[in-house]
């Protein structure tokens, strides 16, 4: 294809997902408002909520960019069949699936750039979004489940309950305990103050230490002062609040590593890692699936049938996310399969449909 007609087909379809996309996303915040309308109160309600939705709307925004670039693509190749340029197209000697090519170029782009969004704007957003619904218009129940504080960690044979502190100043109000292989109590150290030393080793204050040998004796100790080998660093105590979607691609990586560290669950933190990349870039085969249904042999519907087929597309994929989601969740699908697993798809029902297209799945070209 000439560079010319490239340039022609991108903008045709630049200008068809700007216009979608600005369209489904004020669709969105209007029905959104409309559903929480009377949740709305106080006297500066107008100031908070125009507020609250200039936050969603970049939230939005990237949670709808893939659909954007899927329905966008269909309507873009129905407009051309439409105007019988697709005819033209063919008439000189351009194939239909031709038009793979400007709107892959297209799709890319947007879903590049949207893995960026995510990483600057949209992670700090939603976490606003939660904080002005639950703070100023009392919404969000899993505000506060989300940012509990976490007591209890376990490394090897040892549990740790940190009531108060952090890794970086120390911790108040310690207690640890240190079990048997037959996960029975051997030991118990509480401490009213815990303060690292570096690598594993730390100085506890106020001590009063329990030992307790099989036959079910016990021994007391106190002492004002000592120095512990706990056989963990401080990173792995680095447990940040929230939920993964609102973390930059630096904190998931540690909160990972300091999740499996200390024995707290980080299967959704790996989702959420993965997703920052898979998500977005899902909308590329999406749109070169959509290509791909417009362009088939007999069809007939034009915007009516590219509409209909992007939403079915859409609402399956969406299925098959959440799907997905409830699988990590629940331990049965590793989060990096779950993640990619919405994309593998769309590209392979999209290679299904160009190679049939060709002639190598029993089908003809056309």
């Amino acid at each position: 294809m000439s560079r010319t007609l490239i340039k022609s087909l991108c903008r045709q379809y630049a200008a068809t997902f700007v216009a979608v996309f600005a369209a489904v996303v004020a669709v969105f915040l209007v029905a959104d408002f409309v559903d929480n309308a009377r949740s709305y109160k106080g006297s500066d309600w107008v100031a908070d909520v125009a507020l609250l939705y200039g936050y969603k709307a970049l939230v939005v925004g990237h949670q709808l960019a893939p659909a954007a670039l899927l329905l966008a693509a269909g309507m873009t190749v129905s407009a051309l069949r439409r105007r019988g340029e697709l005819t033209a197209l063919k008439a000189l000697g351009f194939p239909p699936h031709a038009l793979l090519l400007p709107v892959g170029l297209c799709a890319l782009a947007v879903s590049a750039g949207m893995v960026v969004f995510d990483e600057r704007v949209v992670v700090g957003a939603a976490r606003r979004v939660e904080e002005l619904s639950a703070q100023r218009f009392n919404r969000g129940a899993s505000w506060d489940f989300s940012f509990t504080r976490k007591e209890w960690f376990r490394v090897g044979d040892r549990f740790f309950e940190l009531r108060q502190g952090d890794a970086d100043t120390g911790f108040a109000q310690v207690t640890v305990l240190t079990l048997t292989p037959e996960f029975t109590l051997a030991r118990r150290v509480d401490a009213e103050r815990m303060e690292s030393l570096g690598g594993t080793r730390w100085r506890l204050s106020g001590v009063t230490d329990r030992r307790f040998s099989t036959s079910g004796a016990s021994t007391v100790s106190r002492e004002a002062e000592g120095e512990y080998d706990l056989g963990v660093d401080p990173s792995a105590f680095r447990i940040r609040l929230g939920r993964p979607e609102h973390m930059r691609l630096k904190q998931l990586q540690e909160q990972i590593h300091a999740r499996s560290e200390v024995g707290l669950a980080s299967q959704q933190f790996a989702l959420a890692l993965h997703n920052r990349f898979a998500y977005p870039l899902a909308g590329l085969p999406a749109a070169l699936l959509a290509v791909l249904l417009a362009v088939r042999p007999g069809r007939r519907g034009h915007l009516t049938t590219a509409l209909v087929e992007g939403l079915g597309v859409s609402v399956g994929l969406w299925g098959v996310m959440v799907a997905c989601r409830t699988l990590v969740a629940s331990e049965r699908l590793a989060p990096a399969l779950a993640a990619w697993l919405p994309c593998a798809l769309l590209l392979g029902v999209a290679t299904l449909l160009w190679l049939r297209r060709e002639g190598q799945l029993g089908g003809g070209a056309g």
